[in-house]
């Protein structure tokens, strides 16, 4: 026990990490053991010390008197409550400690029920030492000897206030989005069923906008997410100023937001639309940064002429949003309740894909797969881009989605193939041994002539092996008949082609369906690795992801690594093959041969090791650590309305390092280094908050930087000490 408590903590610790540091001083080990037969029987006699370790581990305040009231002794939890220290508090009698404005019959109910039931239950006003007024629930048991005689009082306080806040605190994160503010989707929904039973009691009219940033794609791409989510939050704040104190604009996600908009004619409705439009096309400057995106805006009315609900509403206006982006982007379009998709549009795009097809319009861009740790580029995931002679170079999502289910998708797709083996053979010729990976849509895949295809395609390139082509499906595509996609990927198998999944993570059958699908990899979904370092939810999805493909024997490749931490944390994960943009972004074939020869992984990556699985949770907590920063700096920057728990030992990170991390590493000489430098980040973050709340705002944004650095300091330390810690 001495050995695991070696060290000391801070002096606001919480009663959760008391429990666990040095041995108790004061008069209640002493009465307490004495009191044994009265406390608690045998169990106390046989083991005196787990009294001072209840006392100590409770996080609730407790307070001993003697039989008259007079303060024996009490834990810190208590003093914490109080506002007092706890030689103020000894000597006291107990109803001095509450605040003043009980009468005397409170304390003659007390100590009447006391002496007939041993035992009273109340909610309270007490007085902390400046003055403060707060509610506590107090709970009182008398302890009698074996004569019968009241020989102590055991009092136990909460306090209500922290409650109500952490109550005030869920509601709020349930309710509205944590990087803008803004209500998400939960709160949309609920408001637009509410503005939908008001409209038909009113005989009004709502509409709905759905909203889709154009560009933002490239935002990130060039600046990096930390830049794409300050510009989000620039554009979230704008927006709002563009609507009417009625309306509710909320983000679902990403870079998609939606606009609840009530009693609106069509002459204002245009207004506010176009209020939209300005809004978010306007630049925004970040630092020396001049950002500027425009708006897609799809739209639709209730009520209808048929009864929609408001899912369909939201699909609705989802679908005249990609109306608006056909059309050229930075407009809106109207959703028309009785052509739910616009044929003739669809079939004027399926036209010109199908020029573009004849007039080779379209290429292929090449990401690289890489093994982080030696360097080797084994891979290459090719992806379509189509060349279009009016508006550039296109992504996939401006031209694949009204293709899906139709034959010329195949033909695209047998295209895609064609192409891919085709590059295969000008690398091989050139040197460079990999293998192309190539995206397969549900429809093409589950054709009766697949396989035929697949082997035509094959045979006209006989320089190239099968095992050199991987093809990616996605998981929830696989799933729509999993009889069909598994017997294709056992016939692909056969003749050498491997398979992969796709965006793995993301279906909703993957346990369920994982065994039966017998794919050769899994490609862990963007959306977890690129969150992974300060979300501690998308962390847990892809460790979880990892232990799946370990058990399953797949290899695990993580797309979406953007920074060379993204590599680090993944390497400690075990996970060693990757792609994304921190290693290369998509490139022409012709290029790829030499990106692959002058390309080398950072030096940290090649020295960074696997934790071992007993250590994964001081990786948990750095990133516990990364999300609590984050949030302080969303309080600072941007006007968030809560801000994380500020106290040393509240934060997430506070309750592992005073709780489990003591308990695992507390006798390494690194972590009294750890417990240091994160007191100096709560008292630096302290001092910011005090800056912010004082109006200093300047001042408080220019030292977030120290925190940095402090961070820095201390993922250090934690790297020691897990090094520290022997195999």
């Amino acid at each position: 026990m001495e050995k695991r408590d070696r060290g000391t903590l801070p002096d606001d610790r919480p009663a959760s990490a008391l429990a666990m540091h040095g041995r108790p001083t004061g008069a209640v080990d002493e009465r307490l053991e004495g009191g044994g037969h009265a406390v608690g029987g045998g169990c106390f006699a046989q083991c005196p010390s787990l009294a001072q370790v209840l006392f100590r581990y409770a996080r609730e305040g407790v307070l001993v008197t003697d039989g008259e009231g007079v303060v024996l002794d009490c834990n810190e939890a208590f003093t914490q409550i109080m506002g007092h220290a706890r030689e103020e508090i000894l000597g006291r009698h107990a109803r001095t400690l509450v605040s003043g404005i009980h009468g005397t019959e409170l304390f003659a109910a007390m100590w009447r029920e006391l002496t007939e039931k041993d035992h009273w239950r109340g909610e309270v006003w007490s007085r902390s030492k400046d003055g403060r007024l707060f509610p506590v629930t107090l709970i009182m048991t008398a302890v009698r000897d074996p004569e019968g005689a009241r020989r102590y009082c055991l009092g136990l306080v909460s306090d209500l206030c922290g409650q109500e806040e952490q109550r005030r605190h869920l509601d709020y994160i349930s309710h509205y989005d944590p990087l803008t503010g803004l209500p998400n989707r939960v709160l949309l929904v609920n408001r637009l069923l509410r503005a939908m039973d008001q409209v038909k009691r009113r005989g009004k009219r709502l509409t709905v906008a759905y909203l889709d940033l154009d560009g933002f794609k490239a935002v990130n791409d060039t600046h990096g997410h930390e830049v794409g989510d300050l510009l989000l939050v620039a554009l979230a704040r704008r927006m709002p100023l563009a609507l009417r104190s009625c309306d509710t604009i909320a983000r679902l996600g990403g870079d998609e937001f939606v606009a609840v908009l009530l009693d609106l004619d069509d002459s204002t409705g245009e207004a506010v639309l176009e209020r939209l439009l300005v809004a978010a096309s306007d630049p925004v400057l970040l630092g020396d940064v001049v950002l500027q995106v425009s708006v897609s805006i799809g739209v639709t009315h209730y009520p209808q002429a048929r009864e929609v609900d408001a899912d369909q509403l939201l699909r609705q206006s989802d679908q005249a949003m990609y109306q608006a982006k056909l059309a050229g982007r930075n407009s809106y379009q109207l959703f028309d309740p009785e052509q739910a998709f616009n044929q003739m549009d669809r079939h004027q795009c399926l036209a010109r894909i199908r020029t573009a097809l004849e007039r080779r319009e379209f290429v292929l861009h090449y990401q690289p797969k890489v093994n982080m740790r030696t360097g080797k580029v084994f891979g290459a995931e090719a992806l379509i881009r189509w060349q279009h002679p009016e508006r550039g170079m296109l992504m996939p999502n401006a031209f694949l989605p009204p293709i899906e289910g139709h034959a010329i998708a195949v033909e695209l797709g047998e295209w895609v193939i064609e192409a891919a083996l085709k590059q295969l053979e000008e690398w091989h010729a050139a040197g460079l041994h990999s293998s192309v990976s190539v995206n397969l849509g549900a429809y093409q895949l589950q054709r009766p002539d697949f396989m035929e295809c697949l082997r035509m395609l094959l045979a006209t390139h006989p320089r190239v092996h099968p095992s050199c082509l991987e093809l990616e499906i996605v998981e929830s595509s696989a799933l729509q008949d999993i009889e069909r996609v598994s017997q294709v990927i056992d016939a692909c198998r056969e003749i050498g082609v491997q398979f992969a999944l796709d965006d793995f993570g993301t279906g909703y059958s993957s346990l369920t369906y994982l065994k039966r699908l017998p794919a050769a990899s899994l490609k862990i979904d963007q959306t977890f690795v690129r969150d992974m370092l300060d979300d501690p939810d998308d962390l847990s999805i892809l460790e979880g992801v990892l232990g799946l493909a370990k058990a399953f024997e797949r290899d695990a490749i993580a797309e979406g690594v953007e920074t060379v931490e993204h590599g680090c944390l993944l390497l400690q994960l075990g996970c060693e093959l990757a792609q994304g943009y921190g290693i290369a972004v998509p490139m022409p074939g012709a290029d790829l041969p030499g990106w692959a020869c002058a390309w080398r992984p950072p030096v940290v990556w090649s020295t960074e090791s696997r934790v071992a699985r007993e250590d994964l949770p001081v990786i948990f907590a750095q990133v516990e650590h990364r999300a609590w920063l984050r949030k302080l700096e969303d309080v600072v920057l941007y006007g968030r309305m809560l801000p994380p728990p500020m106290h040393v030992s509240h934060c997430r990170f506070g309750r592992w390092l005073y709780g489990e991390g003591r308990v695992r590493y507390g006798d390494r000489p690194s972590f009294e280094t750890v417990e240091l430098q994160h007191r100096r980040i709560h008292e630096r973050a302290n001092e910011i908050l005090d800056l912010k709340w004082q109006g200093r705002e300047d001042l408080a944004v220019s030292r977030l930087k120290t925190l940095d650095e402090l961070r820095d300091s201390l993922f250090e330390a934690l790297r020691s000490l897990v090094r520290a810690r022997p195999r």
